[in-house]
């Protein structure tokens, strides 16, 4: 089932499109979410617990009810260091970043923040984690927050929290950082620990921490700027409204780019934003339609790139095609690490998750690099970033983060900015775009064709189809082709996929519920052709659909 495109995609927001900031603050303190309600309770997706004021998903009594939970579980967990704190410029973020601190200061916890009016990136928290803990393994370590729910619209929030190795939390934490804040909802906030707001942030507790100058001046350790300096590439940035907006002039400034901020504009409206495939506003750095404003501009810049409101996800664009999709630049960012990172220790391979391009296989066994596949959500990175056996790692939906030149970690969590400027540094090394860079790669090792479609699932059903193991799916042959792998389990970490991946040697498919609707998601890629890709597509709905049914 494919949604049809609305008719005003790509085009700039219209008035009624807009969210009006005011009833979405009233709304997030004067709003009680209904426990019994599981579309208002808190509930940590893949990427945190996101929701809106207006539908009482993301309220004041959220806000406090997890961060007690976070509290609760640092002191179980024996952390006792600084937590870094960071928001974005989703209207919600500063209402939801002063309920955090009134609980944080009542627990007596140090909270680390950026200076007045300045927002934080999510790459910029987890940096700021990984460098603190850096030589300490005791109960002084830190870990952060931030506030966010990424490229969602405008009348969204979002909470993340990133324990003291500084990526995304894993499961096993968020279920019991979830479960604890549904059951302070249900007791009314009873044992949630709160500060006055307005005394919260004059209290000893609350620390200046200049994000921003420490990420941009650590960032030359892992983008060769003095080469796209001598290159002279001509360079643009949309940072979309988002977090990163004052990290891009510093960028120029620091490494003397030639690089052109195409706006500084914040508006938690984003009423600058053109409209999505859907017509909704989301600040998606990978949609070609959300994107109109930059592309627009290409052929002014050699290479231009966004970053999504809390900059943790990329958009490129090039002269030579414009908008690349995510898994076309993330397949040219492999293969050129692996070729131009001698510094990288050998064990340092790619990461990806099973439903990002096979492309990327192609690329690892041609050059020798080990591949981990893994299940989606990037928490399942982490490890292998900080043991040093991951030097990129990747996911379809433009997330991304790498290591330093010399092969020392950098950011654990998804990093928007870093992943933009390597495509400079791609161009000016190799004197072709990303664009003209993967035409290369594909004529040498074959043109994927990529799709996804969702289609309607209850919740026993998709319980059913997280539930599925290789047995369940006896299929012995897959758009004309033998069938050569049926995976319930990632092969990097065996760990369960939440779903099915099926194999053949010039095509996959994967299917897996989604975390926050009543509907599945079916991933096909084709190394053949279009009408390969339809009946791989065709297929794989009927093979889903009879296993839930």
């Amino acid at each position: 089932m494919r949604a049809a495109r609305h008719p005003l995609a790509g085009q700039p927001a219209p008035p009624d499109a807009l969210i009006d900031p005011e009833a979405l603050r009233e709304a997030y303190f004067s709003r009680r979410p209904d426990p019994a309600s599981p579309e208002q309770a808190v509930a940590f997706g893949t990427s945190g617990h996101r929701g809106s004021s207006l539908d009482g998903s993301f309220n004041e009594w959220h806000v406090l009810a997890i961060t007690q939970a976070v509290c609760d579980y640092r002191r179980r967990a024996g952390i006792r260091g600084p937590l870094f704190l960071g928001a974005d410029t989703h209207a919600l973020s500063a209402p939801a970043l002063a309920s955090t601190l009134e609980v944080l200061v009542a627990h007596g916890v140090d909270v680390m923040l950026a200076p007045d009016g300045q927002f934080t990136p999510t790459p910029a928290v987890s940096l700021a984690i990984l460098a603190f803990n850096e030589g300490r393994d005791g109960s002084d370590r830190a870990d952060g927050i931030v506030l966010t729910p990424s490229h969602n619209p405008p009348r969204d929030g979002g909470y993340k929290y990133n324990p003291p190795h500084g990526g995304p939390a894993e499961a096993a934490i968020t279920a019991d950082i979830q479960a604890a804040a549904n059951a302070y909802l249900a007791r009314s906030l009873n044992g949630v620990l709160r500060r006055d707001p307005e005394r919260a942030l004059a209290t000893s507790c609350c620390h200046v921490y200049d994000f921003q100058t420490r990420y941009v001046e650590a960032l030359g350790d892992v983008v060769d700027f003095d080469l796209v300096r001598a290159a002279g590439l001509q360079l643009g940035v949309d940072p979309l409204g988002g977090a990163g907006v004052d990290y891009w002039p510093a960028i120029a400034e620091r490494y003397r780019l030639p690089l052109t901020v195409v706006s500084t504009e914040v508006d938690p409206r984003f009423a600058f934003m053109t409209l999505d495939a859907d017509g909704q506003i989301r600040m998606d750095p990978s949609s070609p339609w959300a994107m109109r404003r930059l592309t627009a501009l290409r052929d002014r810049f050699d290479v231009a790139f966004a970053c999504d409101t809390d900059h943790d996800r990329h958009g490129i664009v090039t002269r030579s095609g414009g908008l690349m999709p995510p898994n076309q630049y993330l397949s040219v960012a492999a293969d050129y690490l692996l070729r131009h990172r001698p510094a990288w220790a050998p064990e340092a391979g790619i990461g990806k998750s099973v439903v990002t391009t096979a492309l990327i296989d192609r690329i690892a066994r041609r050059l020798g690099g080990p591949l981990l596949d893994m299940p989606v959500g990037f928490k399942w990175f982490t490890e292998g970033l900080c043991a040093g056996r991951l030097g990129f790692a990747c996911e379809e939906s433009a997330g991304a983060t790498l290591r330093r030149r010399d092969g020392r970690l950098w950011t654990t969590d998804k990093d928007g900015i870093a992943a933009a400027c390597l495509a400079a540094e791609i161009t000016a090394r190799t004197g072709a775009d990303p664009g003209i860079y993967y035409s290369g790669l594909t004529a040498d090792l074959g043109e994927p064709l990529a799709d996804r479609v969702e289609g309607p699932a209850t919740r026993a059903q998709k319980a059913q189809l997280a539930a599925l193991t290789a047995a369940d799916l006896p299929a012995r042959s897959l758009a004309g082709e033998a069938v050569t792998a049926v995976l319930d389990r990632a092969p990097g970490n065996g760990q369960p996929l939440g779903g099915i991946k099926v194999c053949t040697a010039n095509g996959w498919f994967a299917a897996r519920p989604s975390g926050t609707e009543d509907l599945y998601k079916v991933y096909a890629e084709s190394f053949r052709d279009e009408a390969h890709l339809r009946q791989l597509m065709r297929e794989a709905r009927q093979l889903v659909d009879a296993a839930i049914a």
